[in-house]
């Protein structure tokens, strides 16, 4: 995918509140890699810890060091994947008694000693104010950061920059995430940083248009539906005709958190089908 990008920067300056490390761990679902970012101008708070690639902290390292910093103040998280947590062990082990926090929802396993922190229970660093938004739909325990003094979203994987964020089968829910991201529409940020891909300035644009293209989507199967389509393999090979066919497993996913959406708008129904993929139909 061109969105995997093996010149994307190891470490930046976004703003003068804002450095970011990337996570080491590039692939077709995380792009470039986890981005994790440092926020305030001193003691910075680090939102997220890529997945625990051992060469993240000597990259880490060298931006503290460059930044003058002697480490991050606190850890907080945007949701349970591993690409965001993994990391919470080697930086314990670099920085003892470092504070974590996440929304703790339907969690299990998490690192020991993990504070709970809900939507608007604001955290404060020097000279920033991060506040906590719930955004299920990727995951439900997800988290996006507002940056009330750039008016910024650290989005997590609500939006990326360069691919479309996938609605898992077991945690994830089509119409919390559309929800989600109108939420955040109506919060006007200026500025996503994303945890995947580039820093986006046209946030108002790229929140409408990551709206306009799951309503795409939707039109697409209700009409390929109404065309005499029945299961999600025939529905992908009609939609996703351009797409690559080792990318229609996921492209598949996709249209089964459609689906489960219109089942619950009562505009779908779906027949399952013992050995076999289930039967959907227009009501």
């Amino acid at each position: 995918m061109s969105w995997i990008d093996p010149d994307f920067p190891k470490r930046a300056t976004p703003s003068d509140r804002v450095g970011r490390v990337l996570g080491l761990n590039p692939g077709m679902m995380t792009g470039p890699g986890t981005n994790t970012y440092l926020v305030g101008r001193r003691d910075p708070i680090l939102i997220d810890t890529g997945a625990g690639v051992p060469g993240y902290m000597a990259v880490l390292e060298e931006y503290l060091g460059e930044r003058g910093w002697r480490g991050p103040s606190r850890v907080i998280l945007t949701h349970r994947h591993v690409d965001h947590l993994g990391g919470v062990p080697h930086l314990r082990e670099r920085f003892p008694g470092l504070p974590v926090a996440k929304m703790i929802h339907k969690d299990a396993g998490l690192p020991e000693h993990t504070i709970d922190l809900r939507d608007g229970q604001a955290v404060e660093g020097d000279g920033v104010t991060l506040v906590p938004v719930h955004t299920p739909g990727h995951a439900s325990d997800h988290l996006c950061y507002f940056l009330e003094e750039e008016r910024a979203l650290f989005s997590g994987d609500l939006i990326l920059n360069g691919s479309t964020s996938v609605i898992p089968d077991e945690d994830g829910d089509l119409a919390d995430y559309m929800a989600s991201l109108r939420r955040v529409q109506a919060l006007g940020p200026r500025r996503i940083y994303p945890a995947h891909g580039a820093v986006i300035e046209n946030a108002a644009e790229k929140i409408q248009e990551y709206i306009d293209h799951r309503m795409d989507r939707e039109r697409q199967i209700l009409s390929v539906l109404g065309n005499g389509a029945r299961t999600i393999p025939e529905m992908v090979k009609i939609i996703y005709a351009d797409v690559p066919e080792k990318l229609h497993v996921m492209a598949g996913k996709s249209v089964h958190s459609h689906l489960k959406k219109l089942v619950k708008d009562g505009r779908v129904a779906e027949s399952p089908l013992a050995g076999a993929p289930s039967r959907w139909t227009l009501l």
